[in-house]
């Protein structure tokens, strides 16, 4: 009761001050009948603030969030369900959602009544040009009377995570080579060219399944003899994101770092979808994926990345060493200078596959200045080492120069340079 005397309106407090009024002055004049208007002026906030107040904590809340992550500039359905759990029908509610400024205005909706154990969906679109992690809740509802005396907000605990990742592109198919690694008995034999008789056999062990016994194996060593399990081979490889700060131009969505981070996340994914066992390094270390869904936990990861004050990479590079095992290094690079090229061309060594995507960031800022001849020089260090490199000038969208990374180091940088 307390509580909804707090939650009186204008008008609520206007009627609840005339009541008292038409009550004193009853009571000097002697007058009964304006005695009985008092008190009905008086009884009405009262009775309001009694109904309003009993409704308070008998509403339960629910929200979806379909798809709960959205790719940068789409749209995301919310949909809040409302339960009146009490035996009494609400009043006028008020709803309000707090929805942070990157998605949108916060919506708001009027619901005129909800009967006894009823049931309210709403639904509502949000959409962001910024990529991250969001929170969207608690949901409030103000609780009013028919007569507009009483209004009484409750704000619910629960909220939701909507993820905002980055811009995907579908990439063209590109043969690149990588290491294969794994652990088992031995590596996968193809029966269907080399013969079942190349299978390789060993001593059967207790707890191995009979069908996978060899008979002709067993036949020819007088010994019962099982095929080795097949070993599970992936393809490796690290993908590394220049953030450092200074190395990017522009400002939102259409800045370099923007697009180094959706050219990232497109080239992840398609290797992703090829079955490459990927890790993803940045100029600050290397950060985590976990095995399952790869493709997820990656788009995750670069919803939430932001530029580093790093002057090299330095970090970046002692990681893609420490790791080991990369059969292909993919780099999306912002400007980099000739010593920094130095360092991350010695990465490629042996089978090891290199494709650096170089931003021409000087373009970002000044179309006049791009291709200058530190991106140049950078380029030939790349290609000299062997590394693939893939121009992205801006304007450019890393599906249309892709292709460039099946073309080898020297043939890929003259036809960048020219």
């Amino acid at each position: 009761m307390t509580s909804g005397l707090k939650a009186l309106t204008a008008r609520g407090r206007s009627f609840l001050a005339s009541g008292i009024a038409a009550l004193l002055c009853a009571f000097i004049l002697g007058e009964h009948d304006l005695l009985r208007i008092g008190v009905l002026i008086l009884s009405l906030p009262l009775l309001a603030a009694l109904v309003v107040a009993r409704t308070r904590y008998r509403l339960s809340c629910a929200r979806r969030l379909d798809p709960p992550r959205a790719e940068l500039g789409s749209e995301a359905t919310v949909t809040l369900r409302l339960e009146n759990v009490t035996r009494l029908p609400t009043g006028l509610l008020m709803i309000e959602d707090t929805v942070p400024y990157a998605l949108g205005a916060r919506p708001r909706f009027v619901l005129d009544r909800v009967e006894s154990q009823g049931i309210r969906e709403i639904d509502y679109r949000v959409r962001s040009d910024l990529r991250g992690r969001f929170t969207i809740g608690p949901l409030s509802i103000r609780i009013s009377d028919p007569f507009g005396l009483v209004e009484l907000t409750r704000s619910f605990t629960i909220s939701d995570t909507l993820v905002v990742t980055p811009q995907v592109t579908a990439l063209p198919h590109v043969r690149l080579s990588g290491e294969w690694t794994g652990g088992g008995d031995s590596r996968t034999r193809s029966v269907a060219s080399a013969g079942d008789d190349d299978v390789a056999p060993r001593d059967y062990r207790q707890g191995d399944d009979l069908r996978r016994v060899h008979w002709r194996s067993t036949a020819r060593y007088g010994e019962l003899m099982v095929r080795r399990e097949e070993q599970q081979w992936q393809s490796r490889g690290a993908l590394l994101l220049d953030t450092r700060r200074y190395a990017h131009r522009g400002e939102g969505p259409r800045s370099s770092f923007e697009v180094a981070v959706s050219a990232a996340a497109s080239i992840g994914v398609q290797l992703a979808h090829e079955g490459l066992g990927l890790r993803l390094v940045t100029d600050q270390g290397a950060e985590h994926l976990t095995d399952a869904g790869l493709s997820w936990s990656l788009l995750d990861t670069l919803a939430v990345v932001r530029t580093s004050p790093a002057r090299s990479l330095e970090y970046g590079i002692s990681a893609l060493r420490q790791g080991g095992g990369d059969g292909l290094i993919v780099a999306v690079l912002g400007g980099i200078d000739l010593e920094q090229a130095q360092e991350l061309a010695r990465l490629r060594h042996g089978n090891v596959t290199g494709v650096a995507v170089m931003l021409d960031v000087a373009g970002w800022e000044r179309p006049e200045l791009g291709d200058n001849e530190e991106y140049q020089a950078a380029q030939a260090v790349l290609a000299g080492m062997g590394w693939r490199i893939v121009r992205l000038p801006a304007g450019a969208s890393i599906a249309s120069v892709w292709p460039d990374a099946a073309q080898r180091g020297r043939f890929a940088a003259s036809k960048g340079g020219s």
